[in-house]
């Protein structure tokens, strides 16, 4: 797979955890071994950030982001770094990393992380 045909692939599935036609089983998008580094700059593990996806999922609220800027670059036969722009509620910007990982069935998060843009 070239980084263009996984560019146009996984676009389609950021921003991360918030694509419900992608479903809601979180732990089955996500390596064992993932882990994330927040905007805050703490670092969480794959079982709190699915426990937080959990309680998310009760919540009525509807999220407000627009993407940008994706880039996506091959880093080996399996993995690949997609990087994007995100505005969450027409103010807050992140820019956002996600390492895929491809099996030769679907895709699986290995690391995410998300900084604020500074103004």
């Amino acid at each position: 797979m070239t980084a263009d045909e996984a560019l146009l692939a996984l676009q389609q599935r950021e921003p991360i955890f918030h694509r419900p036609e992608l479903g809601t089983d979180f732990a089955s998008m996500v390596r064992d071994d993932f882990w994330e580094i927040g905007a805050s700059g703490k670092i969480y593990t794959r079982e709190f950030v699915l426990s937080v996806l959990s309680e998310r999922q009760h919540q009525k609220t509807a999220d407000i982001w627009q993407t940008s800027d994706f880039a996506c670059r091959k880093l080996s036969d399996e993995y690949f770094l997609l990087t994007y722009n995100l505005t969450q509620d027409h103010t807050r910007q992140t820019r956002r990393t996600t390492l895929w990982f491809w099996t030769s069935e679907d895709w699986k998060i290995a690391f995410h992380q998300g900084t604020l843009v500074q103004s």
